[in-house]
C-alpha cells in the first residue's frame, strides 16, 4: 500500500485566455493527483486527508473511487472545500490563487495509525504550509520515517500561500532527515535556495528535478548523477504533470521492489534512467490533455 498524505481541492480551470473566461471546475490538488494516478497505473493505494461534506468534496472521494484509491481513512467536516483558481499561460503553465480560510483539508489531524501494509507514504504541497494541518502532517511525516517507512516529498511551492518565505525554508530543512525520495521542480529548487547535494547530505537518498520539456535528473546519494530527455508532445497545459511524476516514480520502484533506501542505493544506471523515462512518458501524457488527467497504466506499457 502506498498512502497519499495532502490536501484534495477543486480547480476551477479557465475556458479561454481572457481574464472572465468561463471557469470549469476540476477535482485536484498535487497529493489529490498522485493518488489519482497511483490508482490508475495500478498500485494499491489510500488517501490520508481531510475533505468537505459538501458537493465537491463528495465528488473529490467519488473521483479517488473511481481510481480505486482507498479513502475509508479520509477524515471530514463540514467546512467548505478548498478553491484554486488556475490561469494558463501560454506556453501551458499554471499559475494558481487560492481560496483556502476556513477550509476543510487544512483542519486534518494526525490519524492514529497507517493502513495495514503501508509500504510508503507520499508528502507534498498546500497541506505542508497551511495550519494548523501542516503540523499535522509533518508530525505523521516524521512517524512513518521513525517506523522505517518509505517517504517521498514533493514540495510543489505555492509561493502566494507561504507568508514568511524564511521561516518555511527553514522548516523544509528540517524535514530533509525524514524524506527518503525528495522530488521538486527546478523552479522550487531555485526559489527554496541550496542545492540537491547539500539536501542529500541531510538525509534524502535520492532527490529527482524535473525539468519541464527538458526531461528528468536524478541525484544519488553516492554521487551518481543520470537523466532524461523529455517526451515531446503537443503541450494543452502542464495541470498534474508533476503529480504525475511522482506517481510514476512511486509506482515504479514498487514494481522494482526498491521502495527503501537500500532499494535506491540499489537501482544503477538502468533501472533509474528506466525509472526516469517511465515517469517522463506518464507526465508528457498529462500534458497532453487538458486538467490533471493522468494516464492508466494500459497507455504507458511496461516500465
Amino acid at each position: 500500500m502506498i498512502v497519499v498524505a495532502g490536501e484534495a481541492l477543486i480547480d476551477l480551470v479557465p475556458h479561454g485566455p481572457e481574464a472572465l473566461a468561463d471557469l470549469k471546475p476540476a477535482l485536484g490538488g498535487g497529493p489529490y493527483n498522485t493518488a489519482v494516478a497511483l490508482g490508475r497505473l495500478g498500485s494499491p493505494t489510500a488517501f490520508c486527508s481531510r475533505t468537505s461534506h459538501d458537493a465537491f468534496g463528495e465528488a473529490l472521494l467519488d473521483g479517488l473511487r473511481r481510481a480505486g484509491v482507498e479513502v475509508s481513512g479520509v477524515q471530514r467536516g463540514p467546512e467548505p472545500t478548498t478553491l484554486a483558481v488556475a490561469t494558463v499561460g501560454s506556453g501551458g503553465s499554471a499559475s494558481y490563487s487560492f481560496y483556502v480560510d476556513g477550509t476543510a483539508d487544512r483542519l486534518f489531524t494526525t490519524p492514529a495509525a497507517l493502513p495495514a501494509g503501508t509500504r510508503a507514504v507520499s508528502f507534498g504541497t498546500c497541506s505542508l504550509v497551511l495550519e494548523p494541518g501542516a503540523s499535522a502532517y509533518e508530525e505523521l511525516m516524521r512517524a512513518a520515517a521513525a517506523q522505517g517507512l518509505f517517504t517521498a516529498l514533493d514540495p510543489n511551492i505555492r509561493a502566494g500561500l507561504i507568508p514568511d518565505a524564511d521561516a518555511y525554508r527553514a522548516r523544509f530543512r528540517g524535514w530533509l532527515p525524514s524524506v527518503t525520495l525528495l522530488k521538486l521542480s527546478e523552479e522550487d529548487a531555485e526559489w527554496l535556495g541550496g542545492t540537491p547535494r547539500e539536501w542529500l547530505d541531510a538525509g534524502p537518498s535520492a532527490v529527482v528535478l524535473t525539468r519541464g520539456g527538458d526531461g528528468l535528473t536524478v541525484l544519488t546519494r553516492d554521487g551518481a548523477e543520470y537523466s532524461v530527455p523529455g517526451e515531446k508532445v503537443e503541450v494543452v497545459d502542464t495541470i498534474g504533470a508533476g503529480d504525475t511524476v511522482n506517481a510514476a516514480l512511486l509506482h515504479g520502484l514498487s514494481a522494482q521492489d526498491a521502495l527503501s533506501a537500500r532499494g535506491l542505493a540499489a537501482l544503477g544506471p538502468d533501472g533509474w534512467q528506466r525509472l526516469l523515462r517511465f515517469a517522463a512518458r506518464a507526465a508528457a501524457i498529462t500534458c497532453s490533455r487538458a486538467g490533471a488527467e493522468p494516464p492508466f497504466a494500459n497507455e504507458l506499457g511496461e516500465l
